[in-house]
């Protein structure tokens, strides 16, 4: 229940961040409760012992929104490069092609969630943290890099069916 809550959190953080100026310290105070709401709920999960299928999805709709908002209010500000919006497109056929794998092979939606979806996540949540100390031009290169050895590694544990960490809220 709990977790859930901080869930729903990250929802209502995200709807008030769309008021706020880009990178003004209230976007940041925001942001980053959003993005730790995100690490709190699955591990609140966990201990309460109140990990659900609900949760999980949850949670993925909250991951959508929190993201959705961030590109809405981030994206213009920034200066990038054409290949870094080519390569962020391949990323997401990829993960679009995971998706509609996943469903095909199992007639459900899968999320599976790796280290490297983790470590994926840790480094686009650290980027408007850093975006006005390091050029996309150098910081889109290792994130993109990783984002792309995650997704084609989620695709081929869908496709042979292991799913290395479950996930609920979170996590």
């Amino acid at each position: 229940m709990m977790a859930n809550v901080i869930t729903g959190l990250r929802i209502l953080v995200s709807a008030v961040l769309l008021f706020c100026p880009v990178f003004s310290p209230r976007f940041y105070a925001l942001y980053l409760i959003g993005g730790l709401s995100d690490m709190a709920d699955g591990i609140i999960a966990r201990k309460t012992n109140s990990v659900s299928e609900f949760g999980s999805r949850f949670d993925s709709i909250a991951d959508f929104v929190f993201v959705a908002v961030c590109l809405i209010k981030i994206l213009p500000v920034l200066d990038i490069p054409i290949w870094l919006y080519v390569w962020t497109a391949v990323i997401a056929l990829i993960k679009i092609i995971n998706i509609i794998s996943g469903y095909v092979m199992q007639k459900r939606y899968v999320a599976v969630h790796t280290t490297m979806n983790k470590v994926t996540g840790v480094l686009l949540f650290m980027l408007p943290l850093v975006s006005t100390i390091v050029s996309l031009e150098y910081s889109g290169i290792p994130i993109c890099s990783v984002a792309t050895f995650a997704a084609v590694q989620e695709g081929h544990f869908i496709r042979i069916g292991r799913h290395p960490i479950r996930k609920r809220g979170g996590n």
